[in-house]
């Protein structure tokens, strides 16, 4: 009995550390992204709440929490009000299968540094980047708002047409790795990351997930010039802000499995595991808000048939080609 309730505290101190990590991440990335982009744009960013504007994210949390609440009188109620939980609780259970760290020994421990090492790891990813979807899309069609339904509609195409890619630029990774767990896939990548043998895959998984997260040049489903601000237009407080945060959440995820599955996870010289994390999880943040401070959104058409004529086609030839690699290096 004491052996089961000292691991399920081990399992709860892990799970609190992990989202608030992960929650904090999101707050400052926001910080890093305005920064960023107002020195590409020879502005100052936020400067002005705490040293260097670091307590900016507070601030608007508190915002958030204390503005209005606001539903429309038409809107479908309960729809409209869990549609934002459904976009940020996505985000967040991904997380729980990315190994950010080799296994830790303490008091004759071994501590996985994982929530849940699943043996179907990738196959979790997909499923829960499926069900994003419906947050964006239900917060869209329970508004009642002809531009927040056309912004629902337009990231409804764009996920499941970018889906598609991004699943197929993985199957060479599962080949190379011959597991879908990813732990198993960062273990196969201790001598060298995946990017050296799969760079188009990497390429192409690049692309489709930042069409995944609706960033530039791929942010059709809020574009403010023609939809007011798309699927959340009338939203609100702390409901709006779970939008914002689950997008910003879903960047530090996708950066993770980037990083796990193609940039060897924690595997890197003279500094630890976790650290070789967190740097790669960070560069690839980083190259997400240095693509919207460069790129000029496509238009509509341009997006489908990059989806749907580029990208697919090159995976299929490329999970081809990998598989008659594989097999004349295997025979």
């Amino acid at each position: 009995m004491g052996e089961l309730l000292l691991h399920a505290a081990v399992h709860a101190v892990r799970l609190v550390i992990i989202l608030g990590a992960l929650l904090t991440m999101a707050a400052y990335l926001v910080w890093i992204e305005r920064r960023l982009l107002a020195r590409m744009q020879l502005r100052l960013g936020p400067n002005r709440v705490g040293w260097f504007g670091l307590l900016q994210p507070l601030a608007d949390v508190i915002k958030m929490l204390t503005k209005e609440d606001t539903v429309p009188a038409r809107a479908d109620r309960w729809v409209f009000m869990l549609a934002p939980a459904i976009a940020a609780t996505t985000a967040l259970l991904t997380f729980a299968v990315v190994p950010f760290g080799p296994p830790l020994h303490l008091f004759g421990r071994e501590i996985p540094l994982v929530v849940s090492d699943l043996h179907i790891g990738v196959l979790f990813f997909l499923g829960l980047s499926s069900l994003g979807v419906y947050g964006v899309t239900l917060g869209g069609w329970a508004s009642t708002s002809k531009f927040a339904l056309m912004g629902s509609i337009r990231a409804l195409a764009q996920l499941i047409s970018y889906e598609l890619s991004m699943g197929l630029a993985l199957v060479p990774v599962l080949m190379l790795a011959g597991s879908f767990s990813l732990n198993d896939i960062v273990a196969a990548q201790a001598e060298a990351p995946f990017v050296l043998y799969a760079p188009v895959s990497f390429v192409i998984f690049l692309i489709s997930i930042l069409a995944e997260a609706r960033r530039t040049p791929f942010d059709l489903p809020e574009a403010e010039s023609e939809l007011v601000a798309g699927y959340h237009t009338e939203y609100s407080g702390m409901r709006f802000g779970l939008f914002f945060v689950g997008e910003y959440i879903n960047m530090i995820v996708l950066g993770a499995l980037t990083t796990v599955l193609f940039l060897g996870g924690w595997h890197g010289p003279w500094l630890p595991g976790v650290v070789w994390f967190l740097v790669k999880v960070g560069g690839v943040a980083v190259f997400f808000i240095w693509v919207r401070g460069t790129l000029p959104r496509l238009r509509y058409d341009q997006l489908m048939h990059l989806g749907w004529k580029v990208l697919v086609p090159i995976a299929l030839l490329n999970v081809l080609a990998t598989a008659a690699v594989l097999l004349g290096v295997r025979a």
